[in-house]
């Protein structure tokens, strides 16, 4: 890829990266002031921040769906409960509203 050609002729996806990686790793005076840009040229190379970003997002959403489905279960579970055939919730209603 660092040859600038790509698959198909033409240049390569990363070609321009290289290209500025390449440019300031020989006017630097050490290689150490051309970490971001050798760091663009791997990333485009070998999309290793993108891969980490969507392993982060899709375990969030697996986080996520597993909380909402434990919420449905203890709500469902609440639902089929026994408080409500012994109308202890209907008898609360009644009081407040022979009250009010």
């Amino acid at each position: 890829m660092a040859s600038g050609f790509g698959y198909n002729g033409g240049r390569g996806r990363c070609f321009n990266f290289w290209q500025e990686f390449h440019k300031c790793y020989a006017m630097a005076d050490s290689p150490q002031e051309c970490l971001l840009q050798r760091d663009d040229y791997l990333e485009c190379l070998h999309h290793t921040k993108e891969i980490a970003r969507v392993l982060r997002i899709k375990t969030e959403e697996l986080k996520q769906l597993e909380r909402r489905k434990l919420e449905l279960k203890v709500a469902d579970s609440a639902a089929k409960s026994n408080v409500a055939r012994l109308g202890i919730i209907e008898g609360e209603k009644q009081a407040t509203a022979a009250q009010g």
